[in-house]
């Protein structure tokens, strides 16, 4: 059995599809520091990433420039840049990407009283970076096609015969990445395996979450594993009360119901450190909090902030004993796909 090295995960990996990204204006020697302007490398999503600039920008008037990617796209990105990068930060939708690049070693240290602003337990051990809004993994179910007690307790007695054809899933999504990892620590590599190799055998691949998730709502198949906020998405769309769909969370530690984090951290060789990390200390502020989860269902990891989605309350998810941290970059889910077929 091949093994790929960290490295040839990320040249394999995050190099996919960024080839248009690096152009000849990205390489350019970094700016010479100015305090009022920042560049943020953002691989969350638009909306989000702009209600969040725009209340930073009003609140202090420090101008931040966006550099739009993915999360993958971009960590790629940074690492073939290395000193020569124009980032001050990076906000990725996912952890692992933020993950690699601490373990390049490119990440500055972010304060403690930047970090102690958020739940415990979502960040990196090291301190160089930082959740910043959390989703939950979930199943949706269309409720014409199947009730919601017959959804399996495990998310791994879903890739079997008996769910043949009921099953939409997204091999690419960054969060399954995190997911295929997460049932490697809780039950072991082969179950990882053989878990993909049953999904391979009887899913339905879609080529992404809000596919799936509309696959489900309009009928095409009865369950899919996404994150919670896209059926929320769609509920904005169309009013809740319409929905032919709804969602089902995994049962007390289970794979299934992954908590995942958006995160952030600050490049060693930002122009502009003192600014990024007035940026990083906004994202886990009060203000920097609600701007974003206003905007997606996302759940806020700082305590006290409200969302105005009607989420299941955070601390009732019941989700494993698996933090992002423990996460890391997520290299062997690469590899596991490829040994069940999926890449």
């Amino acid at each position: 059995m091949t093994h790929l090295t960290r490295r040839h995960f990320l040249r394999n990996t995050l190099v996919l599809g960024s080839g248009a990204l690096i152009a000849a204006s990205w390489m350019r020697p970094a700016r010479a520091a100015d305090a009022k302007t920042l560049v943020l490398y953002n691989g969350q999503h638009s909306r989000t990433t702009q209600a969040l600039i725009d209340a930073f920008q009003q609140a202090t008037g420090i101008e931040v420039q966006i550099r739009k990617g993915s999360s993958t796209q971009l960590a790629n990105q940074i690492i073939e840049e290395g000193s020569r990068s124009p980032a001050d930060l990076f906000f990725a939708e996912e952890s692992p990407p933020v993950a690699a690049l601490d373990d390049h070693h490119l990440l500055a240290p972010l304060p403690q009283d930047t970090l102690s602003q958020i739940i415990p337990g979502y960040g990196s051990r090291d301190g160089t970076w930082t959740g910043v809004t959390a989703r939950s993994r979930v199943t949706v179910y269309n409720r014409n096609l199947v009730q919601e007690s017959e959804l399996p307790a495990s998310i791994l007695d879903m890739a079997t015969e008996a769910w043949k054809d009921r099953v939409g899933f997204v091999p690419t999504s960054g969060a399954f990445q995190q997911q295929i990892i997460a049932i490697k620590l809780l039950k072991g590599r082969e179950a990882a395996l053989d878990w993909l190799k049953g999904l391979k055998k009887y899913g339905r691949i879609y080529n992404g979450n809000m596919a799936a998730m509309r696959a489900v709502e309009r009928g095409e198949i009865p369950t899919a594993l996404v994150n919670n906020y896209y059926w929320f998405i769609v509920a904005r769309e169309v009013g809740a009360e319409n929905m032919q769909s709804a969602i089902h969370y995994a049962g007390p530690g289970d794979p299934g119901g992954l908590i995942t984090v958006s995160a952030t951290g600050i490049l060693k060789t930002a122009a502009n450190p003192q600014a990024a990390q007035k940026l990083v200390a906004f994202m886990v502020s009060q203000a920097g909090q609600q701007a974003m989860v206003d905007t997606v269902a996302e759940y806020p990891l700082r305590p006290g902030v409200q969302s105005p989605f009607d989420l299941k309350p955070f601390d009732s998810l019941n989700p494993p004993a698996i933090s992002p941290a423990d996460l890391g970059d997520a290299a062997d889910a690469l590899v596991l796909r490829r040994e069940a077929g999926l890449a």
